[in-house]
């Protein structure tokens, strides 16, 4: 079992218009990653078993991917 801390972050009363939360943005962007993988993008998995592995499946790629992109040398 994993622990987890959820720490919730909210927007403080005195802002106006968009602003970025750090917090927020990473969590936001996780979602844009697994919703590029078409199976994710639906409910379609019956067990939650299935459901992580697909989870386990998408991030693989998007590291696999980083990975693999070529890094400039120092100079």
């Amino acid at each position: 079992m994993l622990a987890l801390v959820l720490t919730i972050v909210r927007r403080s009363d005195d802002m106006r218009g968009f602003v970025v939360l750090h917090k927020r943005w990473i969590v936001e962007r996780l979602f844009a990653h697994l919703m590029r993988t078409r199976r994710l993008a639906r409910d379609f998995e019956r067990r939650t078993t299935s459901a992580e592995a697909m989870i386990y499946w998408s991030m693989t790629l998007l590291m696999t991917r980083r990975l693999a992109r070529p890094h400039p040398q120092p100079a």
